[in-house]
């Protein structure tokens, strides 16, 4: 695997964080919302990562990471019976999102450290590079 390669394969993780990193912030802006105008509330989304192979085809060269979908989460959001709300169905329960504020908290920490990880090995690999070039100058 050359060097340069390095930077594609940690650049791949970033960018994919990052997406990470989005998604859950709109769960956590999504938190305590209540069923919209259509009736449905908002769904918590998961992003799932793919391999992906770095180079060309023939090459065995790294793989890097990518983001293949964002999923909703298909279980229901919890339901408090508020007859008063304006948001009640006809039942008088008010259905919120299903956005677990905790697993998202763990979720954005985790995606944090993965993400400065990644950067700290473009850091490493740049110089890594850099001190290769000035034994050349020697």
């Amino acid at each position: 695997m050359s060097m340069f390669q390095i930077f594609n394969v940690a650049g791949s993780a970033v960018s994919a964080q990052s997406q990470r990193l989005n998604v859950v912030a709109s769960n956590l802006a999504n938190a305590d919302t209540v069923a919209g105008p259509d009736g449905s509330a908002y769904k918590a989304r998961q992003v799932v990562f793919q391999t992906e192979l770095m180079g060309a085809q023939g090459d065995a060269g790294a793989a890097g990471v990518r983001v293949s979908t964002v999923s909703e989460d298909p279980t229901v959001g919890r339901r408090v019976h508020d007859p008063k709300h304006p948001g009640a169905d006809v039942e008088g329960y008010v259905t919120y999102s299903n956005v677990n504020a905790v697993e998202e908290m763990v979720n954005m920490i985790s995606a944090s450290r993965s993400y400065q990880n990644n950067i700290e090995v473009m850091n490493t690999a740049k110089t890594l590079l850099q001190k290769t070039l000035q034994l050349g100058q020697s």
